[in-house]
């Protein structure tokens, strides 16, 4: 007698590749994003690279665009807006990198930041940027996870006169303390840990309490914004960097 097999079970897929309800790795926008950066590429470590500077420059670094809510924070939504805070951009590099078999999760810290405008000092009346988001990434053959901060795009920190981060796919690409001309830049003050998928409560409640200005969420913000309707980050970067603010 012949003992039928098992059934065939569904693979799992390992929590750092599976696609969630904001890192949507699975939509197709961002699967093709992610085969067109990496065309080429050889190996995992330099499909990363490639993804990562696709995010950092590609998309534009926008703070006021700063929204605590799975709609706007999706991997798909940041790159059909072109535009995403750090937060959404981390996102946005797990997601393509889950897309290609790349294990990625989502890493958080408090930190103190000097790059600002006149606007944000006002609402903000603070430098701490709690849950900061960067992207951590397993992508070379050791199995060890590096983290890369995709967040501020090439112009800006030439605006700036920031340093802007690299990535080697090897080394942690993390803000350094001071800028190019020796000024005070950024400081990580608080570590909060790497997730797979964004904590919104936790988000949420740590903004309500240190953002009252945001309402702790995008529906109750003037226009959407963060930082008023009528807030343009790169006019009031512009402002900013030429004196007249």
């Amino acid at each position: 007698m012949v003992t039928p097999a098992a059934p065939t079970q569904p693979q799992l897929q390992p929590a750092e590749l599976a696609p969630t309800p904001i890192v949507d790795s699975d939509h197709p926008a961002v699967r093709d994003f992610a085969e067109a950066r990496a065309a080429g590429a050889s190996s995992s470590k330099q499909r990363a690279i490639r993804l990562y500077y696709a995010v950092r420059d590609e998309i534009r670094y926008d703070p006021y665009t700063a929204a605590v809510e799975a709609e706007t924070l999706r991997a798909s939504a940041t790159l059909a807006c072109g535009r995403g805070w750090c937060v959404s951009k981390a996102v946005l590099l797990a997601a393509a990198c889950r897309a290609l078999g790349i294990p990625a999760r989502l890493g958080f810290a408090d930190v103190r930041n000097h790059l600002s405008t006149a606007r944000m000092r006002e609402h903000m009346q603070t430098e701490i940027f709690y849950w900061h988001g960067y992207t951590s990434i397993r992508s070379g053959d050791g199995g060890r996870w590096v983290k890369a901060t995709p967040a501020f795009n090439i112009e800006l920190c030439d605006k700036f006169g920031f340093l802007p981060l690299e990535f080697d796919g090897e080394t942690d690409s993390l803000y350094q303390p001071i800028d190019r001309e020796g000024r005070r830049h950024m400081e990580y003050v608080n570590e909060r840990g790497e997730f797979t998928d964004v904590p919104l409560e936790a988000m949420l409640a740590t903004f309500a309490e240190k953002y009252p200005f945001m309402n702790a969420g995008p529906d109750e913000v003037e226009g959407g914004n963060a930082f008023g309707g009528d807030a343009d980050f790169d006019r009031d970067v512009a402002a900013e960097t030429s004196g007249e603010r």
